[in-house]
């Protein structure tokens, strides 16, 4: 059986990208870097491969550059998936989070996110303490296009 990748992409200020296979294990958790996506991508990209992208817009009170500082980033990840050929599709928040009866809370994201991937590391470096929610967000993706794209 020729397995199927499935990535899940938080375009965030502290997003991340996720790589799960068919049978929903963690392939790899990466915080937003353009080099580490690309390659990322690049390895996954011979196999059948799907990806969620959260589909966001501006949010009030976020100041000029951070939304462009955001909207290239996002650019950049649907660049990367299109030069690639990797079918995506833009996912709104509420979409993908109603799969995981998750709000607007990002702890409850890294709960539920441990409860389905318990062995996922959801730590940005082996410094950090604190779980990240962006990781943990774009895991909860990655199985949200497994489940439905």
């Amino acid at each position: 059986m020729i397995n199927r990748i499935f990535i899940g992409i938080d375009p965030g200020k502290s997003g991340s990208l996720a790589i799960i296979h068919t049978g929903g294990d963690p392939i790899e958790i990466i915080q937003f870097d353009e080099k580490a996506y690309i390659n990322a991508i690049a390895d996954v990209s011979t196999l059948p491969c799907v990806a969620c992208v959260e589909k966001v817009g501006a949010m009030p009170g976020q100041g000029v550059t951070s939304m462009f500082t955001f909207g290239k980033n996002a650019g950049f990840i649907e660049g990367v998936l299109q030069s690639y050929e990797i079918p995506y599709q833009l996912v709104p928040p509420q979409t993908w989070k109603k799969e995981f009866q998750l709000n607007s809370s990002k702890q409850l994201s890294v709960d539920v996110c441990k409860k389905l991937f318990p062995s996922a590391n959801l730590l940005p470096t082996p410094k950090c303490r604190k779980e990240n929610d962006g990781m943990a967000e774009a895991l909860l993706m990655a199985e949200y296009a497994r489940r439905k794209l």
